[in-house]
């Protein structure tokens, strides 16, 4: 038998051998890969966040310059360019610990400990702020905005997600079930994907009907959120990872920097560049990376 016949698969009927071609292999995703770009330098202090402002062309980084729970006026938003050098440090100052951003209509909208901050984007001054239901006993962390302007934030602590709609801050959902929700990303207006560091997990919720339902675990301590324009997500382990996770649950370790104990906070992502921005916390250094 030659090898064309030696490589078909071969049945019986009626007396006669017949031969049939295997299947075709399916071909999963390509894996992805990161290629790191630049380093910004060393002189912010403590970058919790990262966030892409397309209007303005350029980064916010919030920078907790200390404890990540201390009301010590000392945070401050800077702005970065897009090949990582500083524009202005001290663009907003007098915050705490500021951490998650989220841009919408002229406004950035920043956590800061106990409470959710509306800057002027024109002046970076705050002219807004929604105080947690009970300021001794929160955490906010993350910020995401839906199309509509409707405003998420997280606190990790407390097991809360509270709600900025029309005016109203109101916790919009609570309880163990989160599992200590940090990383947040709005969908559309009618879903809303969480990060559960205490499970790893990233997860989607119903706006309408608050569904929770699992989209991929095993992640440790989930941190920020991006989606990839292709249904997929990018996230990142506060202690050094970052994740690819396919839109059908499948995840790829994309980064692993755990050894090197640098860490990798809220993560940003330029779909049009394909370049994912990466701040170090305790390193000082916004990281950039190509993805390919």
């Amino acid at each position: 038998m030659n090898t064309l016949y030696a490589s078909l698969t071969a049945f019986a009927l009626g007396g006669y051998l017949f031969f049939s071609p295997p299947a075709a292999a399916t071909a999963g995703p390509k894996p992805k890969k990161l290629t790191k770009m630049w380093a910004s330098d060393t002189t912010l202090r403590v970058p919790e966040s990262v966030l892409y402002d397309a209007e303005q062309d350029l980064l916010y980084v919030a920078n907790i310059d200390g404890k990540s729970d201390a009301l010590d006026g000392n945070g401050f938003i800077s702005t970065m360019n897009l090949d990582g050098t500083i524009r202005k440090l001290n663009w907003a100052t007098g915050l705490n610990a500021p951490k998650g951003m989220a841009v919408h209509r002229n406004k950035l909208y920043v956590s800061d400990v106990y409470r959710l901050l509306e800057l002027n984007i024109e002046t970076g001054q705050v002219e807004k702020t929604y105080d947690a239901v009970d300021p001794k006993n929160a955490f906010l962390n993350d910020v995401t905005v839906s199309p509509n302007g409707t405003v998420y934030v997280s606190d990790s602590r407390f097991d809360k997600i509270y709600r900025l709609k029309d005016g109203a801050w109101t916790v919009w959902l609570q309880g163990e079930q989160l599992n200590k929700p940090n990383g947040l990303l709005a969908m559309g207006n009618d879903k809303l994907v969480i990060g559960s560091t205490k499970t790893g997990a990233l997860r989607s919720v119903d706006v309408g009907t608050q569904a929770i339902t699992t989209i991929a675990d095993g992640m440790a301590a989930t941190d920020g959120i991006m989606n990839d324009g292709k249904k997929g997500y990018f996230v990142s382990d506060w202690n050094g990872q970052v994740f690819f996770v396919d839109r059908d649950g499948t995840k790829q370790q994309l980064l692993d920097t755990r050894a090197a104990k640098v860490s990798s906070a809220d993560i940003t992502y330029i779909r049009g560049k394909k370049l994912l921005l990466v701040p170090t916390f305790f390193g000082n250094q916004v990281i950039a990376y190509k993805v390919d």
